[in-house]
């Protein structure tokens, strides 16, 4: 199965990948900014926006459906669940990943032994039960847990729920298995094979990928920097847009 893809711009490739429950035009004034020096590909995961779904729904079967669209090496920049995503491929492809770009990113997104920077597991299986129930509610909800914290946080939450079903609604079976991916991973131990030049950025008030996940995250890599975007939660890119443009651009730049 093919995923929709949106391109725009010219220069070097570049790979937008968004988060649980949202779709590409999460993306659109990074990848507006990012047109005029990239090519910049923004793609919808399996079942959200113009992609059909896929059966099943894995970490490894999304990275490889990922990686069947493009033929060059890329920099990959993924959001939440999309850069546990990017992180995979390049462990999975690690000659098609040029640069990494981890956004509000945790290699275990539930807590365990000696890894507390994350959700409850408890609260994510809350959040798989009540999305049988009723699941837009369910959506908003995270979008939320998403804000909470971050300078115009109202105007923030408003602003996400408008984008929210922009692209119709994601399938439910996508949704479950976006939960059970973060659920079930944790890439801690693979992180030191994975090469790419990589760039970390975390909101300081992050509450569902804290701060302190992203420290250990980049400590971890082999070649990668941390940049916290101060009074930032979960969406760093929407909330404080400037800042964020400015480590990006520098990191692409070097």
């Amino acid at each position: 199965m093919s995923l929709h893809v949106e391109s725009q711009g010219g220069g070097a490739p570049l790979l937008l990948i968004h988060g649980w429950g949202m779709h590409s035009g999460i993306w659109d004034q990074v990848a507006a900014q990012l047109a005029g020096s990239h090519r910049v590909h923004r793609a919808d995961l399996p079942g959200h926006g113009g992609s059909g779904s896929c059966i099943p729904y894995d970490l490894d079967g999304v990275v490889q459906q990922l990686a069947a669209q493009f033929n060059e090496p890329l920099t990959v920049v993924g959001w939440s669940l999309g850069g546990q995503l990017a992180l995979r491929w390049a462990q999975l492809h690690p000659a098609q990943v040029k640069k990494l770009v981890l956004v509000a990113t945790t290699p275990c997104f539930v807590q365990k032994e000696n890894w507390s920077s994350a959700m409850a597991a408890d609260t994510l299986q809350e959040f798989a039960a009540s999305l049988l129930q009723n699941h837009a509610q369910t959506l908003r909800r995270f979008l939320a847990l998403q804000v909470r914290g971050s300078e115009h946080e109202r105007e923030l939450l408003v602003d996400l729920r408008a984008r929210l079903f922009a692209k119709g609604e994601p399938d439910i079976a996508a949704l479950r298995g976006g939960l059970e991916i973060l659920r079930d991973t944790d890439l801690r131990a693979q992180l030191s094979n994975i090469m790419p030049s990589t760039l970390v950025i975390a909101g300081e008030r992050d509450t569902l990928t804290p701060k302190a996940a992203s420290e250990a995250l980049a400590q971890a890599l082999p070649k990668a920097r941390l940049a916290v975007v101060q009074g930032a939660a979960h969406a760093p890119f929407l909330s404080h847009p400037q800042i964020f443009m400015q480590h990006l651009t520098s990191f692409l730049d070097e």
